[in-house]
């Protein structure tokens, strides 16, 4: 397995992409985006909570342009997968995470179809935080199946797969700069 890059059309695998938004354009979202939580957390002490491994890009980036005190821990939610939905989750988090009276910022690094956070958030408010709001840096409203609201979203893309930024294919890609679309060729 490995990744060709090009000029604009990457190799990730078996998979052809081409470039979607290149990392100027990112980090500029990303600062519009930490702007926006100042103006509305900077005295409020929150907790980030990172859903691995997807955002670690974005909340490594997110992070470093705030300038006020918060608080970064990271999170992995598994699904159940199999042929009967059981329609729980399993959620990983630090031992002793206290949540009651905490405003919680989710970090995300795209909303899809709004499985995860339509199970996960219902979870976090029965721990008694002040607030819950999400962050993601794509959003793809396309393929919502459920009502999420990203309070601070970052790009609102078609419902086509992207890597790069900290999303992959097949465990590849995450480490690239600039974000990258499936490509198809036109017949």
């Amino acid at each position: 397995m490995s990744i060709n890059v090009g000029k604009e059309i990457i190799e990730v695998g078996d998979l052809s992409f081409i470039k979607y938004i290149n990392a100027r354009t990112i980090e500029e979202k990303v600062q519009e985006i930490a702007d926006s939580i100042r103006e509305d957390f900077h005295e409020k002490y929150p907790m980030f909570l990172v859903v691995m491994n997807g955002a670690f890009i974005y909340a490594a980036d997110l992070i470093r342009k705030l300038d006020f005190p918060c608080e970064l821990n990271f999170v992995r939610i598994k699904s159940y997968h199999g042929t009967e939905s059981t329609g729980k989750i399993d959620i990983y988090m630090p031992p002793n995470l206290e949540l009651k009276d905490r405003h919680i910022i989710i970090v995300e690094d795209i909303i899809d179809t709004g499985n995860t956070m339509a199970m996960f958030k219902p979870e976090l408010e029965t721990m008694g935080p002040a607030s819950i709001s999400l962050t993601s840096i794509l959003v793809k409203p396309e393929a919502h199946k459920h009502d999420i609201v990203t309070d601070y979203p970052g790009f609102i893309i078609p419902n086509k797969f992207v890597v790069g930024y900290g999303l992959d294919y097949d465990g590849m890609g995450r480490n690239l700069k600039d974000l990258y679309q499936l490509y198809q060729v036109q017949e």
